[in-house]
């Protein structure tokens, strides 16, 4: 397990460039989409990490909560978005967002076409809230990311 903490937006954003980075490196060979869950509370800096991700990506689209939509996809690249701030993710042509707070059952991503977002290895998808629908149940391989609000910084746990 990994630590890292922020104390301002600008350092998130170092951080969702390094993670890519990172996190490229480590999982460039799956057949699959790279399934990550985002969990803490409220206010935890779990949409502001989403954003920087997807600012990163060269998204250009105003990335906001999918609280009420449940979903939202972008395109990557000459999918839809701008050139990538950095050589990230050049596997992933969407960045799919859902905000799993209103669901209840794993079931209830189905509805989503979870099936075929998941067996899309050009997909990266970042699941906030993923213990509602018990996300390390039904897809053991994931990325986990823990935030915590500590005041106004914000410490993110990393389990690869």
């Amino acid at each position: 397990m990994k630590t890292f903490t922020s104390h301002s937006i600008g350092e998130t954003e170092q951080f969702a460039i390094d993670w890519l980075k990172e996190i490229s490196d480590k999982h460039s060979n799956l057949d699959e989409a790279l399934v990550v869950g985002l969990s803490g509370h409220l206010g935890a800096g779990k949409t502001a990490f989403v954003k920087a991700v997807a600012k990163a990506l060269g998204i250009s689209e105003d990335v906001t909560s999918p609280t009420f939509v449940i979903m939202k996809i972008y395109g990557i690249g000459s999918n839809g978005g701008n050139d990538p701030i950095t050589e990230v993710g050049p596997q992933w042509k969407r960045l799919i967002h859902i905000d799993a707070y209103r669901l209840e059952q794993p079931e209830e991503l189905e509805a989503l076409g979870w099936e075929a977002l998941v067996a899309d290895k050009n997909n990266l998808i970042m699941v906030e809230w993923p213990e509602n629908v018990r996300l390390g149940a039904i897809m053991p391989k994931i990325v986990e990311l823990r935030f915590e609000a500590k005041g106004t910084d914000r410490e993110v746990r990393i389990s690869f």
